[in-house]
Protein backbone atom coordinates (compact mmCIF):
# COMPACT_ATOMS: atom_id res chain seq x y z
CA UNK A 1 0.00 0.00 0.00
CA UNK A 2 1.45 3.87 -1.10
CA UNK A 3 0.17 6.61 -0.35
CA UNK A 4 2.05 10.48 0.55
CA UNK A 5 2.68 9.96 4.64
CA UNK A 6 0.81 13.34 5.66
CA UNK A 7 2.45 15.00 8.67
CA UNK A 8 0.76 16.91 11.31
CA UNK A 9 0.88 20.36 10.11
CA UNK A 10 0.19 19.18 6.40
CA UNK A 11 -2.89 17.85 8.54
CA UNK A 12 -3.59 21.07 10.27
CA UNK A 13 -3.52 22.65 6.91
CA UNK A 14 -5.47 20.05 5.43
CA UNK A 15 -8.78 20.62 7.85
CA UNK A 16 -7.92 24.05 7.66
CA UNK A 17 -8.95 24.68 3.80
CA UNK A 18 -11.69 26.97 3.38
CA UNK A 19 -12.23 26.54 -0.01
CA UNK A 20 -12.59 23.34 -1.12
CA UNK A 21 -13.83 21.03 -4.41
CA UNK A 22 -15.16 17.75 -4.72
CA UNK A 23 -15.30 16.18 -7.99
CA UNK A 24 -17.77 13.06 -8.84
CA UNK A 25 -18.68 12.59 -12.53
CA UNK A 26 -19.91 8.87 -12.44
CA UNK A 27 -23.54 8.37 -12.31
CA UNK A 28 -26.24 8.31 -10.16
CA UNK A 29 -25.29 5.05 -8.29
CA UNK A 30 -21.11 5.86 -8.08
CA UNK A 31 -22.74 9.07 -6.69
CA UNK A 32 -24.91 7.84 -3.61
CA UNK A 33 -21.57 5.78 -3.22
CA UNK A 34 -19.51 8.49 -3.07
CA UNK A 35 -21.96 10.98 -0.76
CA UNK A 36 -20.34 8.57 1.75
CA UNK A 37 -16.90 10.38 1.32
CA UNK A 38 -18.78 13.85 0.67
CA UNK A 39 -20.38 13.61 4.28
CA UNK A 40 -16.55 12.80 5.65
CA UNK A 41 -15.44 16.04 3.22
CA UNK A 42 -18.01 18.29 4.58
CA UNK A 43 -17.15 17.10 8.47
CA UNK A 44 -13.67 17.62 8.11
CA UNK A 45 -13.96 21.40 6.73
CA UNK A 46 -16.30 22.68 9.11
CA UNK A 47 -17.12 26.60 7.83
CA UNK A 48 -15.71 25.55 4.58
CA UNK A 49 -17.12 26.40 1.28
CA UNK A 50 -17.55 23.33 -0.45
CA UNK A 51 -17.60 23.31 -4.60
CA UNK A 52 -19.24 20.01 -6.60
CA UNK A 53 -17.96 19.55 -9.56
CA UNK A 54 -20.25 17.10 -11.31
CA UNK A 55 -22.79 16.01 -14.52
CA UNK A 56 -26.21 16.86 -15.16
CA UNK A 57 -27.16 13.37 -14.62
CA UNK A 58 -26.72 13.69 -10.55
CA UNK A 59 -27.21 17.94 -10.40
CA UNK A 60 -30.79 17.40 -8.68
CA UNK A 61 -29.89 15.21 -6.70
CA UNK A 62 -26.46 16.96 -5.84
CA UNK A 63 -28.77 20.59 -5.51
CA UNK A 64 -30.65 19.08 -2.20
CA UNK A 65 -27.37 17.31 -0.50
CA UNK A 66 -26.00 19.28 2.68
CA UNK A 67 -22.63 18.65 2.44
CA UNK A 68 -21.92 21.41 -0.86
CA UNK A 69 -22.47 24.91 -1.43
CA UNK A 70 -22.27 24.85 -4.92
CA UNK A 71 -23.09 22.82 -8.04
CA UNK A 72 -20.68 23.08 -11.12
CA UNK A 73 -22.22 20.49 -13.31
CA UNK A 74 -20.43 20.88 -16.97
CA UNK A 75 -17.41 18.57 -15.54
CA UNK A 76 -16.81 16.28 -18.27
CA UNK A 77 -17.05 18.51 -21.32
CA UNK A 78 -16.12 16.83 -24.25
CA UNK A 79 -14.48 19.62 -27.17
CA UNK A 80 -10.94 20.45 -25.86
CA UNK A 81 -11.86 23.93 -26.04
CA UNK A 82 -13.91 23.57 -23.34
CA UNK A 83 -11.90 21.37 -21.05
CA UNK A 84 -8.93 23.74 -21.31
CA UNK A 85 -11.41 27.04 -19.99
CA UNK A 86 -12.53 23.80 -17.14
CA UNK A 87 -9.42 23.65 -16.28
CA UNK A 88 -8.78 27.43 -16.31
CA UNK A 89 -11.84 28.23 -14.21
CA UNK A 90 -10.70 25.58 -11.40
CA UNK A 91 -7.33 27.61 -11.34
CA UNK A 92 -8.92 30.82 -11.25
CA UNK A 93 -10.99 29.59 -8.25
CA UNK A 94 -7.70 29.30 -6.02
CA UNK A 95 -8.91 26.30 -4.61
CA UNK A 96 -7.35 25.26 -1.11
CA UNK A 97 -8.21 21.20 -1.49
CA UNK A 98 -9.41 19.11 -4.50
CA UNK A 99 -10.85 16.35 -3.30
CA UNK A 100 -10.96 13.79 -6.63
CA UNK A 101 -13.13 11.45 -6.20
CA UNK A 102 -13.74 10.23 -9.59
CA UNK A 103 -10.40 8.71 -9.45
CA UNK A 104 -10.32 8.59 -13.57
CA UNK A 105 -7.78 9.27 -16.08
CA UNK A 106 -9.74 12.78 -16.95
CA UNK A 107 -9.38 14.30 -13.89
CA UNK A 108 -5.48 12.85 -13.82
CA UNK A 109 -5.89 15.03 -16.83
CA UNK A 110 -7.84 17.89 -15.39
CA UNK A 111 -4.86 17.97 -12.51
CA UNK A 112 -1.80 17.44 -15.25
CA UNK A 113 -3.79 20.74 -16.48
CA UNK A 114 -3.34 23.13 -13.45
CA UNK A 115 0.25 22.46 -12.92
CA UNK A 116 3.63 23.51 -12.36
CA UNK A 117 1.63 25.12 -9.08
CA UNK A 118 -1.82 23.12 -8.57
CA UNK A 119 -3.44 23.18 -5.55
CA UNK A 120 -3.61 20.24 -2.92
CA UNK A 121 -5.03 17.86 -4.41
CA UNK A 122 -6.61 14.30 -2.96
CA UNK A 123 -6.86 11.32 -5.31
CA UNK A 124 -5.10 8.46 -7.28
CA UNK A 125 -2.71 10.61 -8.91
CA UNK A 126 1.45 10.54 -8.61
CA UNK A 127 2.68 13.74 -7.70
CA UNK A 128 -0.55 15.29 -5.91
CA UNK A 129 -0.18 16.46 -2.46
CA UNK A 130 -1.89 13.58 -1.01
CA UNK A 131 -1.99 11.14 -3.46
CA UNK A 132 -3.35 7.61 -3.14
CA UNK A 133 -1.12 4.98 -4.88
CA UNK A 134 -2.49 2.03 -3.47
CA UNK A 135 -1.97 -0.74 -6.15
CA UNK A 136 -4.85 -2.82 -4.75
CA UNK A 137 -7.12 0.28 -5.09
CA UNK A 138 -8.67 -1.07 -8.49
CA UNK A 139 -10.33 -4.60 -7.62
CA UNK A 140 -12.01 -2.86 -4.33
CA UNK A 141 -15.28 -1.77 -3.10
CA UNK A 142 -15.70 2.10 -3.89
CA UNK A 143 -16.65 2.66 -0.01
CA UNK A 144 -13.43 1.25 0.81
CA UNK A 145 -11.32 2.92 -1.71
CA UNK A 146 -13.16 6.18 -0.73
CA UNK A 147 -11.53 5.07 2.82
CA UNK A 148 -8.21 4.94 1.73
CA UNK A 149 -7.68 8.02 -0.36
CA UNK A 150 -9.63 9.76 2.72
CA UNK A 151 -6.87 8.44 5.56
CA UNK A 152 -4.26 9.35 2.74
CA UNK A 153 -5.60 12.53 4.02
CA UNK A 154 -6.17 12.80 7.38
CA UNK A 155 -10.08 12.32 7.44
CA UNK A 156 -10.01 9.69 8.85
CA UNK A 157 -9.72 5.64 7.98
CA UNK A 158 -13.18 3.70 8.34
CA UNK A 159 -15.34 3.18 5.51
CA UNK A 160 -18.50 5.36 6.21
CA UNK A 161 -22.00 3.94 4.49
CA UNK A 162 -23.56 5.86 2.09
CA UNK A 163 -26.97 7.79 3.87
CA UNK A 164 -29.74 9.16 2.09
CA UNK A 165 -31.59 10.11 5.52
CA UNK A 166 -31.25 13.65 5.10
CA UNK A 167 -33.55 13.88 1.71
CA UNK A 168 -36.89 13.50 3.37
CA UNK A 169 -35.65 16.67 5.90
CA UNK A 170 -34.19 18.78 3.08
CA UNK A 171 -37.32 18.47 1.29
CA UNK A 172 -39.26 19.26 4.68
CA UNK A 173 -41.28 15.72 4.07
CA UNK A 174 -44.38 16.35 2.07
CA UNK A 175 -47.06 14.13 1.20
CA UNK A 176 -45.58 13.27 -1.75
CA UNK A 177 -42.55 11.46 -0.68
CA UNK A 178 -44.78 8.78 1.41
CA UNK A 179 -46.74 5.17 -0.01
CA UNK A 180 -49.81 6.75 0.34
CA UNK A 181 -49.55 9.30 -2.52
CA UNK A 182 -49.10 6.39 -4.07
CA UNK A 183 -52.04 4.15 -2.86
CA UNK A 184 -49.63 1.55 -1.39
CA UNK A 185 -51.36 0.64 2.11
CA UNK A 186 -49.57 -1.43 5.10
CA UNK A 187 -46.37 -3.00 4.71
CA UNK A 188 -44.76 -3.78 1.13
CA UNK A 189 -41.71 -5.11 -0.55
CA UNK A 190 -40.10 -3.03 -4.02
CA UNK A 191 -39.13 -5.40 -6.98
CA UNK A 192 -36.21 -4.04 -9.00
CA UNK A 193 -35.91 -5.53 -12.19
CA UNK A 194 -33.13 -5.21 -14.33
CA UNK A 195 -34.48 -4.47 -18.30
CA UNK A 196 -35.07 -6.40 -20.73
CA UNK A 197 -32.25 -5.98 -22.80
CA UNK A 198 -30.14 -6.61 -20.48
CA UNK A 199 -27.63 -10.19 -20.53
CA UNK A 200 -30.01 -13.01 -19.21
CA UNK A 201 -27.36 -14.45 -17.21
CA UNK A 202 -27.65 -11.07 -14.89
CA UNK A 203 -31.26 -10.68 -14.42
CA UNK A 204 -34.04 -12.29 -13.27
CA UNK A 205 -37.34 -13.05 -15.46
CA UNK A 206 -40.23 -11.21 -15.46
CA UNK A 207 -42.25 -14.43 -14.58
CA UNK A 208 -40.27 -15.30 -11.09
CA UNK A 209 -41.04 -11.43 -10.21
CA UNK A 210 -44.82 -12.04 -10.98
CA UNK A 211 -44.44 -15.31 -9.19
CA UNK A 212 -42.99 -13.94 -6.43
CA UNK A 213 -45.32 -11.05 -6.39
CA UNK A 214 -47.99 -13.56 -6.22
CA UNK A 215 -46.48 -14.60 -2.96
CA UNK A 216 -45.87 -11.26 -1.39
CA UNK A 217 -49.49 -10.62 -1.86
CA UNK A 218 -50.46 -13.88 0.10
CA UNK A 219 -48.97 -13.07 2.42
CA UNK A 220 -50.37 -9.47 3.03
CA UNK A 221 -47.14 -7.60 1.32
CA UNK A 222 -47.81 -5.37 -1.14
CA UNK A 223 -45.42 -5.59 -4.49
CA UNK A 224 -44.21 -2.60 -5.71
CA UNK A 225 -42.32 -2.44 -9.17
CA UNK A 226 -39.63 0.38 -9.93
CA UNK A 227 -37.16 1.25 -12.46
CA UNK A 228 -36.32 3.37 -14.95
CA UNK A 229 -37.33 3.81 -18.57
CA UNK A 230 -35.32 0.15 -19.81
CA UNK A 231 -37.75 -1.24 -17.25
CA UNK A 232 -40.66 -0.50 -18.43
CA UNK A 233 -42.07 -3.26 -20.38
CA UNK A 234 -40.53 -5.19 -17.67
CA UNK A 235 -42.80 -3.54 -15.14
CA UNK A 236 -46.00 -3.74 -17.69
CA UNK A 237 -45.20 -7.57 -18.41
CA UNK A 238 -44.58 -8.47 -14.30
CA UNK A 239 -48.55 -6.16 -13.96
CA UNK A 240 -49.79 -8.06 -17.03
CA UNK A 241 -48.86 -11.39 -15.18
CA UNK A 242 -49.61 -10.54 -11.86
CA UNK A 243 -52.26 -7.25 -12.24
CA UNK A 244 -52.31 -7.00 -8.06
CA UNK A 245 -48.55 -5.83 -8.26
CA UNK A 246 -47.70 -2.36 -8.39
CA UNK A 247 -46.36 -0.72 -11.27
CA UNK A 248 -44.52 2.35 -10.60
CA UNK A 249 -41.69 2.05 -13.16
CA UNK A 250 -41.23 5.68 -14.37
CA UNK A 251 -44.18 6.97 -12.48
CA UNK A 252 -42.42 8.87 -8.98
CA UNK A 253 -39.34 11.42 -9.40
CA UNK A 254 -35.84 10.68 -7.70
CA UNK A 255 -37.23 12.14 -4.48
CA UNK A 256 -40.09 9.92 -4.45
CA UNK A 257 -38.26 6.80 -5.49
CA UNK A 258 -35.69 7.82 -2.35
CA UNK A 259 -38.89 8.21 -0.53
CA UNK A 260 -40.58 4.52 -1.31
CA UNK A 261 -37.50 2.72 -0.64
CA UNK A 262 -36.41 4.51 2.68
CA UNK A 263 -40.17 2.50 3.78
CA UNK A 264 -39.92 -0.56 2.18
CA UNK A 265 -39.85 -3.73 4.37
CA UNK A 266 -37.33 -5.09 1.84
CA UNK A 267 -35.43 -4.25 -1.74
CA UNK A 268 -35.58 -7.35 -3.74
CA UNK A 269 -33.77 -7.62 -7.37
CA UNK A 270 -30.50 -7.30 -9.43
CA UNK A 271 -27.76 -5.62 -9.28
CA UNK A 272 -28.87 -1.97 -10.39
CA UNK A 273 -28.23 1.49 -9.86
CA UNK A 274 -31.54 2.22 -7.63
CA UNK A 275 -30.38 -1.26 -5.43
CA UNK A 276 -27.40 1.32 -4.04
CA UNK A 277 -30.29 4.12 -3.42
CA UNK A 278 -32.44 1.42 -2.11
CA UNK A 279 -28.95 0.61 0.55
CA UNK A 280 -28.27 3.94 0.74
CA UNK A 281 -31.96 4.83 2.54
CA UNK A 282 -31.40 2.24 5.35
CA UNK A 283 -33.70 -0.71 3.24
CA UNK A 284 -32.51 -3.91 3.79
CA UNK A 285 -31.82 -5.03 0.17
CA UNK A 286 -31.71 -8.44 -1.45
CA UNK A 287 -29.72 -8.31 -4.50
CA UNK A 288 -28.94 -11.44 -7.22
CA UNK A 289 -25.34 -11.68 -8.49
CA UNK A 290 -24.15 -14.18 -11.35
CA UNK A 291 -21.82 -16.49 -9.77
CA UNK A 292 -18.52 -16.97 -10.10
CA UNK A 293 -18.25 -13.25 -9.70
CA UNK A 294 -16.98 -10.95 -7.09
CA UNK A 295 -20.11 -9.12 -5.36
CA UNK A 296 -18.16 -8.09 -2.63
CA UNK A 297 -16.43 -5.29 -4.70
CA UNK A 298 -19.74 -4.09 -6.26
CA UNK A 299 -22.47 -5.01 -3.98
CA UNK A 300 -24.86 -2.10 -2.30
CA UNK A 301 -23.80 -1.40 1.76
CA UNK A 302 -26.49 0.25 3.50
CA UNK A 303 -27.56 0.39 7.22
CA UNK A 304 -30.41 -1.86 6.71
CA UNK A 305 -28.07 -4.94 5.84
CA UNK A 306 -27.71 -6.63 2.14
CA UNK A 307 -28.64 -9.97 1.55
CA UNK A 308 -27.10 -11.70 -1.86
CA UNK A 309 -28.19 -14.88 -3.74
CA UNK A 310 -25.87 -16.09 -6.38
CA UNK A 311 -26.33 -18.46 -9.16
CA UNK A 312 -24.30 -18.68 -12.94
CA UNK A 313 -27.49 -17.72 -14.07
CA UNK A 314 -29.61 -15.80 -11.97
CA UNK A 315 -32.55 -16.45 -13.81
CA UNK A 316 -31.94 -20.03 -12.35
CA UNK A 317 -32.76 -18.37 -9.08
CA UNK A 318 -35.73 -20.87 -7.20
CA UNK A 319 -38.67 -18.19 -6.48
CA UNK A 320 -39.07 -20.47 -3.53
CA UNK A 321 -35.62 -20.17 -2.37
CA UNK A 322 -36.11 -16.12 -2.70
CA UNK A 323 -39.48 -16.40 -0.49
CA UNK A 324 -37.71 -18.20 1.80
CA UNK A 325 -35.35 -15.30 2.20
CA UNK A 326 -37.72 -12.96 2.67
CA UNK A 327 -39.56 -15.15 5.31
CA UNK A 328 -36.04 -15.59 7.26
CA UNK A 329 -35.74 -12.13 7.48
CA UNK A 330 -39.09 -11.48 8.95
CA UNK A 331 -41.12 -9.66 6.40
CA UNK A 332 -44.11 -11.80 6.15
CA UNK A 333 -43.97 -11.99 10.03
CA UNK A 334 -44.33 -7.71 9.96
CA UNK A 335 -47.15 -8.14 7.64
CA UNK A 336 -49.04 -10.35 10.25
CA UNK A 337 -48.48 -7.84 13.18
CA UNK A 338 -49.69 -4.72 10.76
Amino acid sequence: MIWRKSSASSESETNAAKHVLVIQLGGLGAFVLALAAAKRIREAHIGARITLLTTEATKELAEKAPYFDTIEADGKPTEPQAITKLIARIRSAKFDMIYDLEGSSRTSNYFQGLRPWPPKWSGPTPGASHSYLDGARTPMHPLDRYAGQLAAADLGHDPAMPDLSWVRHALRDPPRLSPDYFGIRGPYIVLLPRGANADPARRWGEEKYADLARRAISHGVTPVVLGGADERPVGASIAKLEPRAKNLVTRPDLFQTIGLLERAAFAVGDDVDLMHIAAATGAPCLVFFPAPGQPELTAPRGRGGVVILTASVISDLPVEQVERQLSNCGVFRLAATA
